[in-house]
């Protein structure tokens, strides 16, 4: 491919500094609210789907690691968290200090020049500690603190991370209270009035405890989401629970079915009713891969036209499910030829590209080679489309594909 266009990455992370919290929580809490230790680690698995770390006391023997401590939570960082640049035999569930991170993981200038090495332009990145849609917040006991902490990441998401020194090339992606669909709404609606575009949210939310999409107790956050224009966006594992097939399955069972929670996802709100009642609602599968798509979409067509009645939807879905996704929903994926080859069935608009720095998976700092190899075969505006204009106009960036407070679709 002679020229690749400069990538917009709808899916990387930031691994948050240890101030974020300690600065801008009130003094009451900040020897309660998140913060990081440094201490050995003990024990650490994840087997089954389940991450299992225990914190060794001082003077202990054992690696040492730096921890996030938040009430009764004890979290090490690990290598899984942030591993561009290790070798992928060396890439292992270990605990890890800051100093043994690769910088541009938690630092913007750092992360400039590694996006710079890697063909990439602007990047929307999910969080690290909060976990992909901010679990760590909805499970803590202390439901005053927990809203503090959504609102101090989010500020530090905007004002910081995505501030003036990230010169427009990082898009602000801000947490939710889970917990109360109503702080929700009014959060999604603080964040969008500075130019935000994208709210994390669960894949699916029963298995944190929390309503389904079935239900109306989203309706208010959905409202102003699609009032807003602020897109849904859902991380494979933002559900507390990675696919896996039982309690011993080893954790390469797990990361070959990723996709699982993301296609059950889909259908759910395929099959809700939603779009039809916010009909300007977007939502995307981050990390999800677009490869299974063209079938579920079939399946969901077929079910719709001939079971819609004893299924349960025909009162709430008027529509076949594959016009609802064309108008509604994006997939996403880093590394899927399978999925490209079959673009046809899937949607050019409805397909969005994605690094995954610092990710164990992440393509960095070859993205740009394994998009020339995949989409070889794609014309060159359909390849422009794919990397970033869908994003340009999802996201409202700059024709540039810069975000700004005051950018808007085509500004």
């Amino acid at each position: 491919m002679e020229t690749f266009p400069k990538i917009i990455s709808v899916d990387d992370h930031t691994v948050e500094p240890p101030h974020v919290w300690q600065d801008r929580l009130p003094s009451k809490y900040r020897d309660i609210g998140p913060r990081i230790v440094r201490a050995p680690v003990r024990e650490m698995t994840f087997v089954g789907g389940k991450f299992a770390p225990k914190m060794g006391a001082a003077g202990d023997d054992g690696p040492m690691a730096d921890w996030w401590v938040y009430e009764d939570l004890l979290r090490p960082l690990t290598r899984l968290d942030t591993a561009v640049g290790c070798s992928r035999d060396d890439i292992k569930l270990e605990g890890i200090t800051y100093e043994q991170m690769r910088p541009g993981s938690f630092s913007v200038p750092e992360r400039l020049a590694d996006m710079d090495v890697n063909h990439v332009q602007s990047a929307l990145c999910f969080p690290t500690f909060p976990r992909f849609c901010g679990q760590t917040f909805t499970e803590a006991k202390d439901r005053e603190l927990g809203l503090l902490g959504v609102r101090a990441y989010n500020d530090w998401m905007v004002e910081e991370w995505c501030g003036p020194q990230a010169e427009g090339r990082l898009i602000p992606l801000t947490l939710v209270p889970l917990w109360d669909a109503e702080l929700a709404a009014a959060e999604v609606r603080r964040n969008a009035a500075r130019g935000v575009r994208a709210v994390c949210f669960s894949e699916i939310p029963p298995h944190l405890g929390l309503p389904s999409i079935h239900t109306d107790y989203w309706d208010p956050f959905l409202r102003a989401c699609d009032e807003t224009g602020t897109v849904v966006a859902m991380h494979i594992g933002s559900s507390s629970k990675m696919p896996s097939t039982s309690a011993d399955a080893p954790a390469a069972v797990g990361s070959t079915i990723t996709f699982a929670n993301c296609c059950f996802s889909m259908v759910d709100w395929l099959m809700s009713g939603k779009f039809d009642r916010f009909p300007g609602l977007k939502i995307m599968y981050a990390e999800g891969q677009i490869g299974w798509i063209p079938y579920i979409l079939e399946r969901a067509d077929v079910v719709w036209e001939e079971n819609r009645g004893w299924g349960g939807v025909a009162d709430k879905v008027r529509r076949p499910p594959s016009e609802l996704f064309a108008e509604h929903v994006y997939g996403c994926f880093f590394d899927d030829a399978f999925g490209l080859r079959n673009l046809d069935a899937i949607g050019v608009g409805n397909v969005l590209y994605e690094t995954d720095y610092p990710h164990s998976d992440s393509t960095w700092p070859t993205s740009r080679e394994v998009g020339e190899s995949q989409m070889g075969h794609l014309a060159p505006d359909v390849v422009e489309q794919i990397v970033r204009g869908n994003a340009i106009a999802l996201l409202g960036l700059t024709r540039e594909g810069l975000w700004g407070p005051s950018a808007g679709p085509g500004a």
